[in-house]
C-alpha cells in the first residue's frame, strides 16, 4: 500500500511496527502536519491569537482524534485558542466560512479530508473573499490558499519499490514496519499573502520548496 492513511485506525493492520497479517508499505497520516500549519501561521502572524480548524465531522468519527491531540498540545504551546468548525461538503462550505469570519479569528486551518482536497480552490476562494489567511495541505496553496504544508507523494510512491524488493526476496510482510513519510514540503502564495496585506517573514521564504507569485 502506498499512502492509505490511517491504516491502524481503519484496522487494515495491527500496528506501524508490526503489521501482521499480509499488508505493509507506507502511510501518510502524520498527526503532526496539521499541528505544523498552526507554526506556519503563527510564524507569519507572531499575533495570533485565535485559530479556526475547519474540519468534516464524518472524518473525526473515522478517529483522526492523534491529529486533533497534535494540533491541541502545538496550540497550547503557541498560545493559541482553537476553534473548531464543521462542514460536510460544499453545499456548507459557504455558512462555515460566513461563521469563522464572524467569529473573530486570526486564521483558519483547512483540515486535511477527502471531500475538502476534492474541493480546494473554492475553499481558497472562499476564505479570499472572507480575508481570511487560510492554511492547508499543499495543494491548497497551489489552489490559492495563503499557506500549504504537506507530502512528497512522488518520493512516497518511488519508496513503494523498497517494500516489493523486501517481500520479493522472502520477507514477510507482516514482518515489514510500515514507514511514515520524513519529507515535508512548504508553500507560500506570495499573491494571496499580497492581497491580505501580509509580509513573510524571509526565515520561512527561505524554507519553501515553493513560492507561488
Amino acid at each position: 500500500m502506498v499512502g492509505i492513511g490511517d491504516a491502524v485506525a481503519s484496522g487494515v493492520v495491527d500496528s506501524l511496527a508490526r503489521p501482521g497479517g499480509n499488508i505493509t508499505g507506507s502511510t501518510d497520516s502524520v498527526p503532526e502536519l496539521m499541528a505544523k500549519l498552526l507554526e506556519l501561521v503563527k510564524e507569519i502572524m507572531p499575533r495570533a491569537r485565535r485559530v479556526a480548524v475547519l474540519a468534516n465531522p464524518a472524518s473525526f468519527q473515522r478517529g483522526i482524534s492523534p491529529t486533533v491531540k497534535a494540533m491541541e498540545s502545538t496550540a497550547g504551546s503557541l498560545k493559541v485558542e482553537l476553534k473548531r468548525f464543521e462542514a460536510r461538503g460544499p453545499s456548507e462550505f459557504e455558512s462555515a466560512l460566513s461563521s469563522i469570519a464572524k467569529s473573530r479569528v486570526d486564521a483558519v486551518v483547512v483540515s486535511s479530508d477527502v471531500v475538502f482536497n476534492h474541493h480546494l480552490a473554492a475553499l481558497a476562494d472562499l476564505a479570499a473573499k472572507k480575508r481570511l489567511p487560510s492554511a492547508g495541505i499543499k495543494a491548497f496553496a497551489e489552489a490559492g490558499g495563503l499557506i500549504g504544508y504537506g507530502l512528497n507523494f512522488p518520493e512516497m510512491s518511488r519508496r513503494a519499490a523498497y517494500f516489493v524488493d523486501r517481500t520479493l526476496k522472502g520477507v514477510k510482510p507482516a514482518d515489514l514496519p510500515i514507514q511514515q513519510p520524513t519529507k515535508f514540503e512548504p508553500i507560500i502564495n506570495m499573491k494571496t499573502a499580497k492581497a491580505l496585506g501580509l509580509t513573510i517573514p524571509q526565515s520561512l521564504l527561505v524554507r519553501a520548496d515553493e513560492i507561488i507569485q
